[in-house]
């Protein structure tokens, strides 16, 4: 190791992971080096003036600000295979003395020849022992730099130009977005340690850069935005975005269950909250810390407001569904922003129905090793949504996903990818990961210019596995549609949120292992149908013949489906209050799709409520599912029959289209 040479990269600080997907910027020779004397230079060309060199004025003439990082986009995604090569230049150059480029023999070498012989492929766990020397760390932690403050908020920036190209003035009215820090602390050896979102909220960029952007003029004051007490910080957003509900123009939260828990939070705090907007102070029981209490009530005293006040507590009552309620209680919102792809997108018929259909904006795509993408057409519909690939934000690679191919593929470059392909994201960045697997799937949906633009698809990894079947995420997350469309049609249940559990346990009772779902609905009990138990039948049965093939002979044979656990409400608030308490980010979290920890799996059997099992169940010929036929009655005949019934189901069915199809398929 050389005299003063850091392990992966120089002068990192380090983030934990979380579940977290966010944005980065590199603004040295290849992007933009903002000061706040309000001028800024994008440039991509060594510091040297040519064709991609723009001069702008940030905060004098923000309209010539927009213009020129439309440009810098522009120029960026034309220019994407040079820039690429630079970029990776610039990282193993500015790295060249570290431990870890050393270690591997690179050498100082800095073309993308030497490096793709040298550095093999790897995950975080082959660069943990690394970093747990630096950090001793036991939660993933990614490392950071100060430029990479800067870099995130540069890229941050190129948000709101495109999108004020398809809903202009914006800059007119104030956002309400809820950001939620959590306790930062330091490691054994002094270096920082936060979540990636808590980070750039207590950088200089955000806090100098708070409400000083007319794109980014926020309801709240920034102290709220640091309290780490995520009670009393989502009280206080939630509560002064409120009093300004006029003047909210957009609403957002990082990810889509984010929208769904401001919801579900005014609908367990109303009262106070308008208790405190009518008196024009605070509940000090609701907000005990000083800094926010004083910052807020500064906001409130300015004027209580009794109209007000009775207006949300009018609408709260009005209905108790909540139909509409974003729209009624903000009715100047253009639109929502978050991200509500991959699994998320379960969470996109809670928002529309909360808002009336407000548009759903997913801006940008990040995780926590780099900020990657941005979406540049907002308005689209969130199951079309695609990120355009900023090329210098790291050095991209691409793993090709090939389903009947288990060995190593070649990796592609990023203006090699083909579309319709999928591959797994492959990531150099400036803070020392190198021909790191991120674990994201993208499939190309087209390009921008050279720059290839990518839906996410996945998370590359067996989600749920209990002999030789694999079920991952989105197999699982199209399973769980499935099954909610069922609940919603015939019990006029809404599936709230799921999480499954891949129980191993065997037992003289018990077939060798088995898949368990937990399903947390809401619906009015009153309601209650004697078909209840029959339905939830039905909806494992769903989602079994919506799994794939080898998941459906595994479970005739050795029975691999457990029951459908219906936990009791807000079973995945305390899912969620547990994770904090254990030190994860509410900003950041996400439900998981699959427990394992003792404690979580306990905590979710002590809400259950009821369990359903899937009858009788079938293997249906590779394919054959139940979806397939047009009627529902079709669906219905075939739910507990087995495959020596099926004569019986062919006589039965009254489509002739369906009627035909069923005996193609089982004559």
């Amino acid at each position: 190791m050389l005299a003063n040479a850091n392990i992966l990269s120089e002068n990192p600080r380090y983030m934990d992971s979380g579940s977290t997907k966010h944005l980065t910027y590199n603004m040295d020779d290849y992007g933009a080096s903002i000061s706040y004397d309000g001028s800024a230079q994008v440039a991509t060309a060594n510091g040297e003036a040519d064709d991609f060199t723009t001069t702008v004025n940030v905060i004098a003439d923000y309209d010539q600000h927009k213009k020129a990082l439309l440009e810098y986009i522009e120029e960026v995604t034309t220019n994407a295979e040079e820039i690429q090569k630079r970029v990776l230049s610039e990282i193993l150059s500015r790295n060249e003395h570290v431990e870890y480029l050393q270690r591997k023999g690179l050498h100082g070498h800095t073309d993308s020849e030497t490096f793709k012989k040298m550095l093999p492929v790897i995950t975080y766990e082959d660069l943990k022992p690394d970093i747990d020397r630096t950090s001793s760390g036991v939660r993933k932690r990614i490392p950071m730099t100060e430029e990479d403050a800067e870099r995130r908020y540069f890229f941050r920036s190129l948000v709101m130009p495109i999108v004020d190209q398809y809903i202009p003035g914006l800059d007119k009215g104030k956002v309400m977005y809820i950001m939620i820090s959590v306790p930062q602390d330091k490691t054994p050896g002094g270096i920082g340690l936060s979540y990636s979102s808590t980070d750039f909220y207590k950088t200089s960029y955000f806090k100098d850069g708070f409400n000083n952007n007319p794109y980014n003029n926020y309801t709240c004051p920034i102290e709220a935005i640091h309290c780490e007490d995520s009670n009393q910080s989502m009280y206080s957003q939630v509560l002064c975005g409120l009093y300004q509900n006029d003047q909210v123009l957009r609403l957002g939260a990082p990810f889509g269950s984010g929208i769904v828990s401001i919801v579900r939070f005014i609908q367990g705090n109303w009262t106070s909250l308008c208790n405190d907007i009518r008196n024009g102070r605070i509940d000090n029981k609701k907000i005990t810390d000083l800094l926010v209490r004083k910052a807020v009530s500064k906001l409130l005293s300015i004027k209580p407001n009794q109209k007000l006040a009775n207006l949300i507590e009018t609408e709260c009552k009005r209905d108790e569904t909540w139909k509409g309620i974003i729209s009624r209680l903000w009715p100047n919102a253009k639109y929502i922003e978050s991200v509500v792809t991959g699994t998320m997108s379960q969470y996109i018929p809670y928002i529309e129905f909360y808002s009336n259909r407000l548009p759903i904006v997913c801006a940008r795509y990040a995780c926590s090793e780099v900020y990657c993408g941005i979406n540049l057409n907002p308005l689209c519909q969130p199951d079309q949504v695609s990120y355009t690939l900023i090329p210098t934000m790291a050095y991209f690679e691409f793993l090709p996903i090939i389903s009947d191919q288990h060995d190593q593929q070649e990796l592609v470059d990023l203006t090699a990818v083909k579309l319709g392909n999928e591959y797994e994201l492959v990531v150099t960045t400036y803070t020392g990961f190198y021909r790191y697997r991120v674990g994201d799937v993208l499939r190309v949906a087209g390009f921008k210019n050279n720059a290839p633009q990518f839906n996410f698809m996945r998370r590359n990894n067996t989600l749920l596995s209990i002999d030789t079947e694999k079920t991952d995420e989105v197999e699982l997350q199209n399973a769980v549609n499935v099954a909610a469309i069922h609940l919603k049609k015939f019990l006029s249940a809404s599936l709230v949120d799921y999480t499954s559990f891949a129980d191993h346990h065997t037992t003289s009772s018990t077939p060798p292992g088995h898949y368990v779902l937990y399903f947390e609905l809401q619906w009015d009990k009153n309601n209650f149908s004697i078909l209840q138990t029959t339905v939830m039948e039905e909806c494992c049965l769903l989602i079994e013949e919506s799994l794939g093939a080898e998941y459906r002979e595994c479970r005739v044979d050795k029975k691999l489906i457990g029951p459908l656990k219906i936990v009791e409400t807000g079973t995945f608030d305390k899912l969620m209050a547990y994770a904090a308490r254990e030190g994860s980010s509410v900003n950041q979290y996400n439900t998981p799709r699959c427990v394992k920890l003792a404690p979580i799996v306990q905590l979710l059997n002590s809400s259950v409520v009821s369990n359903y099992f899937s009858p009788n169940p079938h293997k249906l010929p590779r394919y054959r599912s139940l979806t397939y036929f047009r009627s529902q009655n079709a669906q219905r005949l075939l739910m507990g029959h087995d495959v020596s019934d099926i004569a019986f189901i062919s006589n039965k069915l009254s489509s002739a289209a369906d009627k035909n199809f069923f005996d193609l398929l089982f004559f």
